[in-house]
């Protein structure tokens, strides 16, 4: 029971995780209904730029800030360059292909200056050893602060959304987008903060997972972008609470399954997951059935 307790917690965590990417996915596809699939690489971003920064002579925390900065400016140029020149193309899916392009990009980038061998990444919060005994069961210090600040910044979101007048912009421009632009919304910049915003919750997401692991490469992310993608998709494209349902949920599959088959069926369990998601309800778990006029 303690070792089944074990994996719940980590998969909780790890699940908190993925529900923040998938939130970043929620927010890019509310408003353009594109999906930034360069957001692994967003993540792998902010790590790298957070190491380089302490390299420099730097307090990490400073590290931290310039790599979500960084992120957040390289989500809105993703936008502009690699999705808005493509959307106004009537049933054009060459986003796909181009936020692709601009995360392989980033990768190849972050190979040429900072070379294609792992970086050590520091503890900022907690160490490896630092632990919490809650009924008997040793839980990673870690993981817990990574849950509570997911926890935190999925709540924070949803009362943006239904609190702040820009919380309702956003649904208004999800709703319809020539009908908000008429009531006088500028949609072309709620757009842009969504990706922003996206970028923020991407680069969050990377640091939490890097100090985890203790090191970042150029092919960091992409994995977690996989997990994230399944999440959203589970929880319901466009739901914030089935945001975090889903990635629960994955992340607690993923770990019962590495515990008590193999670690190698990780990754396969999630794409078995989203054939069945996508098979019996293909809007999520939370999602809701869009109905469009022809």
């Amino acid at each position: 029971m303690i070792f089944a307790g074990q994996l719940i917690f980590a998969g909780v965590c790890v699940g908190a995780v993925y529900a923040l990417i998938a939130l970043g996915l929620n927010l890019t596809f509310w408003t353009t209904r594109t999906l930034n699939f360069s957001q692994g690489s967003l993540m792998m971003l902010c790590a790298v730029v957070a190491v380089a920064v302490l390299d420099g002579g730097f307090n990490i925390y400073l590290g931290l800030l310039a790599g979500v900065a960084v992120t957040g400016v390289t989500a809105a140029a993703t936008e502009a360059i690699a999705i808005r020149p493509l959307i106004k193309l009537t049933g054009s899916m060459g986003w796909v292909v181009t936020t692709l392009g601009v995360g392989i990009f980033m990768q190849g980038f972050v190979s040429k200056f900072f070379g294609s061998q792992a970086l050590a990444f520091p503890s900022f919060l907690f160490s490896p050893r630092d632990h919490v005994e809650i009924f008997g069961v040793r839980l990673s210090a870690q993981y817990l602060i990574i849950l509570v600040i997911a926890l935190v910044l999925v709540l924070l979101f949803e009362l943006f959304q239904r609190r702040t007048a820009w919380g309702r912009a956003l649904q208004a421009v999800s709703a319809d987008p020539d009908l908000a632009a008429v009531m006088g919304i500028p949609v072309r910049l709620v757009v842009t903060l969504s990706f922003v915003a996206s970028g923020l919750l991407a680069g969050i997401a990377g640091v939490l997972v890097a100090q985890i692991t203790g090191t970042v490469d150029a092919a960091f992310g992409f994995n977690l972008l996989i997990f994230g993608f399944v999440a959203a998709v589970i929880g319901g494209m466009g739901s914030t609470w089935g945001a975090l349902l889903g990635g629960i949920f994955l992340g607690i599959m993923e770990k019962l399954v590495g515990g008590y088959i193999s670690t190698a069926a990780e990754q396969a369990i999630a794409f078995a997951l989203l054939m069945i998601m996508l098979a019996v309800r293909p809007e999520g778990l939370l999602g809701e059935k869009e109905f469009v006029k022809v």
